[in-house]
């Protein structure tokens, strides 16, 4: 594993010291979808500002400019003026006669006619750009992403924990889903989710995920072993972030916690458990479930000790605390280390869902 893990950091080409425009199609930055009609609207409300202003200055103008039939213009002339102008259809009835005129023609009137049919051909641009909209973004979200949240595999486990992610309050730009499957990332992306496609064994995948800055890390691999080769190169990227693994056999729980992980869950037991307990008492199952579910009922949270808890006792608290946290370590309730609160613990507590 160990030698796998090294051919994994040496091989291929480093995708996080690439140019942005190279990451278009492997990190993609959701947007906000639009409406056809609306975006249709706006491209003829800009070209109908940019007929109008063109006919204002023509019009004050006027003087500058000849009429076939040898009247001076009126506003109507020059609003027709601009109109075979900038379509560029030009029929030469009207033309300018003056150096004034020719000259705001050339600075002013031509840059405005190829804005017009920048507009009017808004759509296919749009499509030949969006590879540089999309390098802009990747940029600037390269340059911003902090303490955000990487999920590595985006399969039943990975939605179920983004899932809950989301419901705590973190918000879809700050969740980053790391996957092979670019289904899987069609779908993260449709929720709003920040989206790489690559291989989370490597060092550069996980880099432009931002895992040296991000503040979590949730790994919810098929295999054990994957999930532990992301979690070894995780956690030498980032030496801080809390690193959440799931795992299917329990004698990989101790190799986990080696490899730098701060908590492993064992999901095939954790369902067995479940099963057995539904078969005698189902009204249990159903309360772990709301207790997991964030957005609804009741969920477990964690908070700092306030300044009037310390000292007294974890069972005299306003809320329901189920155990403290004290220098990492977590204690339950009725411990001896955490008979009195002191200034630095954490609880452990059961809160209303949707309420911090």
């Amino acid at each position: 594993m160990r030698k796998r893990l090294r051919m994994s950091r040496l091989g291929g080409d480093d995708l996080f010291d690439k140019p942005d425009y190279a990451l278009v199609g492997i990190v993609r930055i959701p947007e906000l979808e639009k409406s056809p009609a609306r975006a249709i609207g706006r491209r003829v409300l800009w070209a109908l500002l940019a007929l109008l202003l063109c006919s204002l200055v023509v019009y004050v103008d006027r003087s500058g400019y000849r009429d076939a039939k040898g009247t001076e213009l009126t506003y109507l002339d020059a609003l027709y003026y601009s109109a075979v102008t900038l379509s560029t259809t030009g029929y030469g009835d009207i033309t300018p006669i003056s150096e004034s005129a020719r000259l705001i023609n050339v600075l002013f009137i031509t840059p405005i006619r190829v804005l017009f049919l920048i507009v009017l051909i808004g759509t296919t641009l749009e499509v030949l750009t969006e590879r540089s909209r999309q390098a802009i973004k990747i940029q600037n979200w390269r340059n911003r992403v902090r303490n955000h949240t990487v999920v590595v595999g985006y399969g039943t486990k990975g939605r179920t924990a983004t899932a809950a992610v989301l419901a705590d309050g973190v918000r879809p730009s700050e969740v980053v889903v790391v996957d092979e499957n670019q289904a899987a990332l069609d779908v993260a992306a449709a929720h709003g989710l920040v989206t790489v496609r690559g291989d989370a064994t490597k060092s550069d995948v996980l880099r432009l995920a931002g895992v040296q800055h991000a503040a979590a890390l949730v790994i919810a691999a098929n295999r054990d072993d994957t999930a532990v080769m992301v979690t070894l190169t995780a956690r030498e990227l980032n030496p801080r972030a809390k690193i959440v693994v799931a795992i299917r056999e329990s004698e990989n729980t101790h190799l986990m916690r080696q490899s730098g992980a701060n908590s492993v869950v064992v999901s095939s037991e954790t369902a067995g458990r479940l099963l057995g307990i539904a078969t005698i008492t189902p009204s249990v199952v159903e309360v772990v479930e709301d207790l997991l579910s964030p957005e609804e009922g009741y969920a477990i949270a964690e908070r700092e000790v306030e300044p009037s808890e310390t000292g007294g006792s974890p069972a005299h608290t306003k809320d329901l605390v189920l155990g403290v946290v004290r220098d990492g370590t977590l204690y339950r309730v009725g411990d001896s280390h955490v008979e009195e609160i002191e200034v630095g613990d954490r609880l452990l507590y059961v809160r209303q869902g949707g309420k911090a």
